[in-house]
């Protein structure tokens, strides 16, 4: 084989293997394709309603191959405030300690950790930083103390650090209202030390769970109980998670299933979802939105371009 031969066959080798595609009567798509025509769609929908890319973030993992998984993003590296996304790291850190005996799992964790994680509880999360962090909220503090009490609150931080996770922070509870006292100093004059989260880190942390990774098979498998979901039928709260962000893209399909941890505030709408379609499909799909929390729609949007173009795989 000459060596133009050989060149041209590793260049054809390489952009093949570099992700799955997905076919259409129109053209393959590769992942990152699919992510950044779910991108478009969506900025061009809510164009009208000052939809901008700042705005969006999306990460898309394919698990349809477990030990190569695919990964796509549109900005998924920006750090955004997660909301209530965030009592997925609070979700996995809570089995890391019970697994290293640094906690006791009580009748109380147990209950605070499922309404955490199914409720959204604000007030379960609460206790549960407590509990993983061993710090509590209150009067101010002399600033020698802050200090030393800001330390013991970045537990989960050095955690997810060590185990590689980058531009993010973790370490503040979820209010319903605002923060006082220490927990309201914390945060930083500005907010600066605010919880952040990328789409990418969270995606990461999703599909750990998912692939049975996340501390142990078993806590793995006790993780993905609480983040069922049922899409199916109509419910009393409309912005429910299974029924008010990807489950509305989900509504009429049958034989899907749904996993998910969503997050929303007065300024964000997110959803961190694991969706398996009737013809073997696996992926893990995060989206963040800013500025826009009202718009319920954009979310399923990008879903169901992600749904249709793995769908359409041959």
């Amino acid at each position: 084989m000459s060596r133009s031969k050989v060149t041209l066959f590793l260049i054809l080798f390489l952009v093949c293997s570099n992700g799955f595609t997905y076919a259409s009567s129109e053209s393959s798509k590769t992942a990152q394709e699919l992510v950044d025509e779910a991108a478009r769609t969506a900025l061009e929908k809510f164009k009208d309603k000052g939809l901008k890319e700042e705005n969006l973030s999306i990460t898309l993992i394919d698990l349809r191959d477990a030990q190569h998984p695919v990964k796509a993003s549109f900005r998924g590296n920006e750090r955004i405030y997660p909301a209530s996304v965030v009592k997925l790291f609070y979700l996995v850190a809570v089995h890391r300690w019970l697994e290293d005996n640094k906690i006791q799992e009580t009748a109380e964790l147990k209950r605070a950790v499922k309404d955490m994680i199914v409720d959204s509880s604000n007030e379960a999360t609460q206790y549960v930083v407590d509990v993983l962090t061993k710090t509590t909220g209150g009067y101010e503090l002399s600033p020698k103390e802050m200090e030393e009490w800001q330390q013991q609150r970045n537990a989960v931080n050095r955690y997810f650090s060590s185990l590689g996770y980058t531009n993010i922070n973790v370490n503040q509870k979820t209010f319903c209202d605002d923060a006082y006292g220490r927990e309201r100093i914390s945060r930083g004059p500005n907010g600066e030390n605010r919880n952040k989260l990328t789409t990418d880190a969270t995606a990461r942390l999703l599909q750990e769970i998912v692939t049975g990774k996340a501390v142990s098979a078993a806590r793995s498998a006790q993780m993905m109980e609480l983040l069922k979901r049922n899409y199916a039928g109509t419910s009393q709260d409309a912005d429910d998670q299974g029924h008010g962000f990807t489950g509305i893209a989900l509504q009429g399909m049958d034989g899907v299933r749904l996993w998910s941890k969503a997050g929303w505030t007065s300024t964000t709408r997110h959803d961190a979802a694991y969706i398996e379609l009737p013809n073997g499909a696996k992926f893990v799909l995060v989206t963040f939105t800013t500025d826009h929390a009202n718009e319920r729609e954009i979310i399923p949007t990008v879903a169901r371009v992600v749904i249709t173009g793995v769908n359409s795989q041959n």
